[in-house]
This record gives structure tokens, sequence and C-alpha cells, in this order.
């Protein structure tokens, strides 16, 4: 216990005396008494003061200096270059991979339903707000296109061509209200039947509206919609796929049934298609009706 006492005293004798010996050096200033001995502790530690100096000041000055020099800025702009080219490299080869998949889907249709092709990618839309669905592709005359062809892609019914030029083409799509088409549901007009047969119209946004010429039509929610066909396929050839079945409306005393269809294809998004410059020699019947 009398060694606690003893600790705390020292402490406070010391702590006065540093007390009075800065308050005394303070006021003497240039004539303080405590002169001499501030000048030995300087001499003591000044050189270890200098050699901390020394040594942080070369660090401080490479991080003050970062960037502000010529070679760094030219360092910057070509990396802020090579970020810029690199970014547009990736959403390049996304878009290709995208192509490329819509051209393989757009094949294997072809191939399936024995059509024959010229595969052609969207160049312009025309401008929506005119209640216009159509577009632009980048094949025309010199490849074999005329008007009135069907034009298809990997999911399914695009629209026919209307205008057609030497090198491009102007194709209504299936979505405008002026689009009709004679559909068909899985089964009709092939041996045993059992399916029903219709006209469908675009309807923009909202789908299809098909009109079936049964108005006792048994259709299921569900139920897929391909094209009938024209005769020579001419606009349309047979067995494209147009969409699914996702109303039915009541019509009593009606002459027929009216359904809505919600298309495959999504109209806004499309960016290679293939227009059929031949049909095929047998109707595919219900050969690209999609898997449930």
């Amino acid at each position: 216990m009398r060694d606690d006492k003893r600790t705390r005293l020292l402490l406070a004798v010391l702590l006065a005396a540093a007390f009075a010996m800065i308050t005394v050096d303070a006021r003497g200033g240039a004539r303080s008494p405590l002169r001499p001995l501030r000048a030995a502790g300087e001499a003591a530690f000044g050189p270890v003061q200098h050699a901390v100096s020394a040594a942080a000041n070369p660090v401080t000055d490479f991080v003050h200096g970062l960037g502000h020099s010529t070679a760094d800025q030219k360092q910057i702009t070509r990396l802020k270059a090579e970020n810029a080219a690199l970014r547009e490299q990736n959403e390049t080869s996304a878009d290709a991979r995208a192509r490329a998949g819509e051209l393989d889907k757009l094949l294997h249709v072809a191939a399936l339903g024995g059509y024959r092709t010229v595969p052609a990618r969207v160049l312009a839309f025309a401008p929506r707000q005119q209640g216009t669905w159509s577009a632009t592709i980048d094949a025309g005359s010199v490849d074999g296109v005329r008007p009135g062809m069907t034009v298809l892609g990997g999911d399914g019914l695009i629209g026919r061509t209307t205008a057609v030029g030497a090198d491009t083409a102007t194709v209504l799509l299936a979505a405008d209200p002026r689009f009709t088409v004679g559909v068909r549901t899985p089964g009709a007009g092939g041996p045993g039947g059992g399916g029903q047969v219709g006209l469908a119209t675009g309807g923009g946004a909202g789908g299809f509206s098909v009109q079936f010429y049964d108005p006792q039509a048994d259709i299921p929610l569900g139920t897929p919609v391909l094209t009938f066909g024209s005769s020579g396929g001419s606009p349309f050839v047979p067995g494209v796929p147009l969409g699914t079945v996702t109303a039915v409306q009541p019509t009593p005393g009606s002459l027929t049934r009216t359904a809505t269809v919600k298309p495959y294809v999504d109209y806004g998004a499309i960016q290679t298609v293939g227009v059929v410059v031949a049909p095929p020699r047998t109707d595919p019947r219900d050969a690209l009706v999609p898997p449930k």
C-alpha cells in the first residue's frame, strides 16, 4: 500500500516539475535558462527526425505527383481507350452470339418444314407511332425476293414481303392490324381431321384475334395455331407456327368463334429472318408445333 502512495507522489512531483520547466522555457524565449537543455535534446533526437522525414518525403511526393506528369496522363488516356474498346468488343460479341443463335433456329425451322429460304437481317423498323408494324430487311430482288412471300423466323411467322428493291425489301409484320392470314389448329385439314380452321388478324402488342369458322368449336387454352397455307404457297406457306390460344370468347348466335392468340415471336426484337423463296414440296403438317 505504501509503494502505491510513493509512486503517485513521485509522479505528481515529476509532472509539477515538467510544467514548471515548460512555463519557464516559454516565458524565457531565447534567454531561457533551459535553452542549453533544449539544445541538447535537439542534438540527440534531431537526426532521428530528419531520417524519418527523408524516408517519408519521397512517398509523399510520389502520391501527390501521381497522375500529374505527362507520361502518367498518356498512360491513363491509353488505359481508358483500351477499357472502352474492350467494352465495345464485349457488346459486339454478345450481339453476334444472339444473331448466330437466331440464324441457327431459323435454319432448323427451314429444314424441318422443307422451306427454301434466303436469310436476311433487319435494318430498321417503321415508327410505331403511326400504328404501322413493318421492317426493312437487307435482301431484295437480286436475292430472289419478290412481293408476297412468307417471312419467318426461328420462333414462327414474321410476316410477308410487300415492296421489294434490288437489295432491300419491306416486310409487313404479322402484328400489324392490316395483316390477315389463314390459320388452323393441329390436325385440321389432315388425315382424320379434328382441328379448327380460321382467320387471324394482327393486333399489335395485344396478340392476334382469330375468327374460327365453327362457332361450337372446342378450343382449349394453350392450343397451338399454325398457318393454313395459300394456294401455290404465296403469300403464305403452310405449317408455320403463329402462337397459342390464351382466351376464347363466347359468341352465342354468331357464325364464328373468336379467340385471342399470343404470338411466339417478339415482333419488337427480331434481328434475323428468312424469306421463303420456294414452298415445301409437301405440307409439313404439324412438324413445327413447338413442344410444350
